[in-house]
C-alpha cells in the first residue's frame, strides 16, 4: 500500500462504509468520513453531506483525493445526481473514485450501471466494485433479516437457484485496497463469498447454528411482485422479483477469486459469518445489526433502492 492523502467516504455510517472507514483509519490513512448527520467515527474526520443537498459538497471534497461511493439508496436514477457530483470530485482534484454497484448490474444498466459506465472516464484511476448479496441481509436491518426475526421466515422467488453471498467486511477489505494501493485497479470487480447457496441452505445454517428454526417459503414471480407492491411502487417491485427470477434461473451461481487476489486471504464463509455476529452480539445471531456493524446505508447492494431488496 501507499501513503494517500485524504479519502472521502460517503455511506460511512452504513454495512461497507463504516467498514471501509475504520478500515482505512486503523491503517493510519487520513478519512472524512460524510454522512447526512456528520456522525462521529473514530479516527476519522466526520463531515455532512447529502447527494440532492449541493452545498454539502464542497466542504466533503475539500482536500480529498481519494471517493469511496455508495450511491443514493431509494434512487432508480443515481446517476442524475451523482454525475453532476463526480465531474465536481474530479475538478476539485479527486483522482480516484471506487463505486460500490452490484452483481447484478452491469456496466451500462440500470440505476447505478449508467455511473459505472461513465466512471473511466470521468477519473484515470478507478475501480467498480460488485458484490454479490450481503450476508448481512440476514442478520441486519434488510427486509430479510426482520421476517427471520419475526417470523422465523425467508421469502423469495429464488426457487433453488444459488447465491455467492459475500461478508460486507469482505467488501470492506477489497474497498480500501482499491483506494490504496499504489497502483488503482482500473476493473470491474465482481466479489463473492467462497460457496453458492440457495436459501433453501440458508435457512438451514441458521437453523443448525442458532437452535432457532429458519425456513425459505418459496413464493412465485408474481407472489413476490404482488407482495412487494403493497410496500413499494410498482416498478421497484417489478425489478426486485424479476431478480429473483433471475437467481432462480441461475444468475447469481458463481464464485470469483477477487477477494483472494486483492486481499490475499480466502472470502469468509456464512457459517463463519454467523458465528461471528453471535459472538460479538452475545446472541442467537438474529441481532438488528448483527453485532458486527451499524444499520447499513444499503444492505442490499447499490441497485439504488428500498431495503426489500435481496442484495
Amino acid at each position: 500500500m501507499t501513503t494517500t492523502g485524504t479519502t472521502l467516504v460517503i455511506g460511512a455510517t452504513g454495512t461497507t462504509g463504516s467498514r471501509t472507514a475504520a478500515r482505512l483509519t486503523v491503517a493510519g490513512h487520513r478519512v472524512r468520513a460524510a454522512s447526512r448527520h456528520a456522525t462521529r467515527i473514530a479516527g476519522a474526520e466526520p463531515v455532512a453531506f447529502d447527494w440532492y443537498e449541493p452545498a454539502t459538497h464542497a466542504a466533503a471534497l475539500d482536500g480529498a483525493d481519494r471517493v469511496y461511493l455508495v450511491p443514493p439508496p431509494g434512487d432508480f436514477d443515481p446517476a442524475a445526481v451523482m454525475l453532476p457530483f463526480l465531474r465536481r470530485a474530479r475538478a476539485a482534484g479527486v483522482r480516484r473514485a471506487v463505486l460500490l454497484s452490484s452483481s447484478a448490474i452491469p456496466e451500462g444498466g440500470p440505476a447505478v450501471g449508467a455511473v459505472h459506465q461513465a466512471l473511466p472516464g470521468l477519473f484515470a484511476e478507478w475501480a467498480v466494485l460488485r458484490p454479490s448479496w450481503f450476508m448481512q441481509n440476514v442478520t441486519g436491518a434488510h427486509a430479510h433479516a426482520l421476517s427471520i426475526r419475526e417470523e422465523g421466515v425467508i421469502r423469495t422467488a429464488t426457487g433453488a437457484g444459488r447465491v455467492g453471498f459475500v461478508d460486507a467486511e469482505d467488501i470492506a477489505a477489497v474497498a480500501v485496497r482499491a483506494l490504496t494501493d499504489q497502483r488503482a485497479p482500473n476493473a470491474d470487480l465482481v466479489l463473492t463469498g467462497p460457496e453458492a447457496l440457495s436459501y433453501d441452505d440458508v435457512a438451514a445454517i441458521m437453523t443448525e447454528a442458532t437452535g432457532r428454526l429458519v425456513v425459505h417459503r418459496r413464493l412465485s414471480y408474481e407472489q413476490l411482485r404482488d407482495r412487494l407492491t403493497g410496500l413499494i411502487p410498482i416498478r421497484f417491485a417489478t425489478m426486485l422479483a424479476a431478480m429473483d427470477q433471475a437467481i432462480a434461473e441461475g444468475s447469481e451461481e458463481r464464485l470469483t477469486d477477487t477477494v483472494q487476489r486483492l486481499t490475499g486471504r480466502p472470502p469468509g464463509a456464512f457459517r463463519a459469518l454467523l458465528g461471528r455476529e453471535m459472538r460479538c452480539g452475545g446472541g442467537d445471531g438474529f441481532g438488528a445489526t448483527g453485532g458486527s456493524g451499524p444499520s447499513p446505508e444499503r444492505p442490499q447492494g447499490a441497485l439504488g433502492r428500498p431495503p426489500s431488496a435481496h442484495l
